[in-house]
């Protein structure tokens, strides 16, 4: 049996596209941040790798991560619960500025 080849660049790029886009689908604020960065991280070392087999395998681990992290991020959207101070936008100086009477 002859080894899968290693991975295209244009595959790899998107599948990091549909993984950040599921990471960025989370309703938590908490695990959109950590799995955003935990997606940059995989394929920054998956960037970093000169060893074919060892990029085939990121990757291979990567698509599983990929469905899971979809099936995560739906669940999370279902039981989504309050949004974070950080999260909250603040309104703008001229607009807090402006009289309620007018």
């Amino acid at each position: 049996m002859t080894p899968a080849a290693a991975p295209s660049k244009q595959a790899i790029l998107s599948l990091y596209h549909n993984m950040l886009r599921s990471s960025q689908s989370f309703s938590s604020y908490n695990f959109r941040q950590y799995f955003v960065k935990k997606t940059k991280d995989t394929f920054r070392q998956m960037q970093n790798e000169t060893d074919p087999d060892k990029v085939r395998d990121l990757y291979a681990q990567a698509v599983k991560d990929s469905a899971v992290l979809r099936r995560s991020a739906i669940v999370n959207q279902l039981y989504g619960g309050w949004k974070l101070a950080v999260e909250v936008q603040k309104p703008h100086p001229e607009e807090s500025m402006q009289r309620s009477d007018n």
